[in-house]
């Protein structure tokens, strides 16, 4: 028996969308504010090759959504409001390949926080904390810009641990009454022990026992898009290893700066930080 046109329609249009890549399938939320991420438009997809997309110097993750290229922008925590651009490269034969696409970003204020900490080692360093602590922030930047093609991104993320949502992104974090850089991540409350999960699959692309972040986990998932999970007790994988969502890497702790036991959980998206919360739909948030 032939199907008729109306069908043939249907059945190629559910299997294409079964065939979709994940990362045409869920992008993160949109919030063009700095510590947000900007959506961009680039243009109809076709079948020619994703164009390319830098911010600055970074590569810039570039998907599919709704039959257009996008480019999906980390927005830093010092990125000014008003008018920024992307430099494209679409690939065209004729030579003139790059063009700029502008994007707008909006102000947003965050709030203050006041955090004491009996331990003001961790606030006035000495010499030689000061000198660890650099060399360390160092090696740090370095990994936030790591770059590793990937055809398709699983942006769908869970949270790392079952708790409450305490320090939110953003915050203008003052210790012992000084000031400090913005807290870049999302603190989730949880006890000393609490098993940490991959928040989506990748590769580990390094672990380490910093001086500010404690015992430390970074994920790579692909087009400059990475997790970090800070303040652990326990490091249960190691730098190179593939994970699956959901796999565990380590038990929470408070080490590093921590006034208490916590996860601290960031995310890297094209070098910069941006708020978490961004990958994770409200019904998956998971509380205690």
């Amino acid at each position: 028996m032939r199907l008729g046109d109306h069908w043939r329609r249907t059945l190629a249009a559910s299997l294409s969308a079964f065939f979709l890549p994940v990362s045409a399938l869920a992008l993160p939320k949109e919030s063009a504010v700095p510590g947000g991420i900007a959506i961009v438009r680039l243009g109809v997809e076709s079948a020619r090759a994703a164009p390319r997309a830098w911010l600055g110097d970074q590569p810039v993750w570039v998907s599919a959504e709704n039959g257009q290229w996008v480019a999906v922008v980390g927005l830093a925590l010092d990125l000014p409001p008003g008018s920024h651009d992307l430099r494209v490269d679409d690939g065209h034969d004729d030579g003139h390949t790059e063009r700029r696409v502008d994007f707008a970003v909006k102000s947003k204020n965050y709030p203050a926080q006041h955090i004491r900490l009996k331990d003001s080692s961790k606030v006035t360093l000495s010499p030689a904390d000061e000198a660890r602590a650099v060399a360390e922030i160092t090696e740090i930047q370095k990994l936030k810009r790591h770059w590793r093609e990937e055809a398709a991104v699983d942006s769908r993320f869970i949270q790392p641990a079952a708790g409450r949502l305490a320090s939110r992104f953003g915050l203008r974090r003052f210790f012992n009454g000084e000031a400090r850089a913005p807290h870049a991540g999302l603190d989730v409350a949880i006890p000393l022990g609490t098993p940490i999960k991959a928040t989506a699959g990748g590769t580990v692309l390094a672990v380490g026992d910093y001086f500010f972040n404690g015992m430390t986990v970074f994920v790579d998932h692909g087009n400059g898009l990475i997790s970090m999970v800070c303040h652990l007790d326990r490091i249960d994988v190691k730098a190179g290893a593939s994970v699956t969502q959901g796999q565990p890497v380590g038990l929470s702790g408070m080490t590093g700066r921590a006034s208490g036991p916590h996860l601290h959980w960031s995310m890297v998206l094209n070098g910069v930080m941006v708020d978490p919360e961004l990958f994770i739909a409200q019904s998956d948030r998971v509380r205690r």
